[in-house]
């Protein structure tokens, strides 16, 4: 993979975003999660989902994919003999995106008299309804 290999001074092997991304063939298939790298070739075949889950992941961050599915413990369990590495410190903050939160707020612009105004013209054309059926 032509860039230089970079570890830490703990032995983890860290690689580029560039040379992950070149990763998505059938012959070599890598993905992130939570800034861990996965060699996911030899996997491909066996998911449980079809590999066509991980190609469309493949070279690139699948974290978001991964955490959505509701992985199982035993899954996790098994994903942990695929590490290779991890994402290079300078390049996590390209992948990263913004935590959403799990309640959507709306902004709420209207004043008071808008919630009134539809159920009392409601009222209204009730009340003159009524009371034209009636005088008839």
């Amino acid at each position: 993979m032509g860039e230089k290999e970079e570890k830490s001074p703990a032995g983890v092997k860290y690689f580029r975003l560039s040379e992950i991304e070149q990763q998505n063939t059938f012959k070599s298939t890598w993905i992130i999660i939570h800034h861990k790298v996965y060699d996911v070739t030899k996997f491909l075949e066996e998911h449980p989902g079809g590999e066509e889950v991980l190609r469309e992941q493949a070279g690139g961050n699948a974290t978001e994919s991964f955490e959505d599915v509701g992985h199982s413990s035993d899954a996790r369990e098994m994903s942990a003999a695929m590490v290779i590495g991890e994402l290079h410190p300078d390049d996590r903050h390209k992948i990263t995106t913004p935590e959403e939160t799990p309640v959507t707020t709306l902004k709420d612009n209207a004043s008071w008299w808008t919630n009134w105004l539809i159920p009392v013209l409601a009222a209204a054309i009730v009340t003159l309804m009524y009371r034209i059926c009636i005088s008839e």
